[in-house]
């Protein structure tokens, strides 16, 4: 799978080189251009999206308590996407930064087989 305007040489330890790496992992994921208006990449399961990755942030569609949970650790927000969706923004982006988003972006592709 190749991801569309991505490098896909891109570094494992950034967010946007993470998120290729596990999408490139697993089954059932289909990668293109965010549908947001916004440029970066959006990752889906079937017919839902449960990821997105632009500039230095990612955002992703968790289970509501999960979401609710991660909104109070820190450069977490809710996202404009909407319910259950969240924005981590990590002012760097170092081995803790890297292990929450890559834990989020699991747990989002869990949640969209449902």
């Amino acid at each position: 799978m190749s991801v569309p305007d991505q490098d896909p040489r891109a570094p494992a330890d950034t967010l946007s080189g993470l998120f290729a790496r596990l999408a490139e992992e697993l089954s059932e994921v289909t990668v293109s251009a965010s549908t947001e208006g916004t440029e970066g990449t959006e990752y889906r399961r079937g017919d839902r999206a449960f990821a997105a990755v632009a500039d230095r942030a990612v955002e992703v569609r968790l289970h509501p308590e999960v979401a609710e949970a991660a909104q109070r650790t820190s450069h977490t927000t809710a996202s404009s996407r909407g319910a259950g969706w969240v924005r981590f923004e990590p002012l760097s982006v170092d081995g803790f930064a890297l292990d929450r988003a890559g834990a989020w972006f699991l747990s989002a592709w869990r949640a969209a087989e449902r």
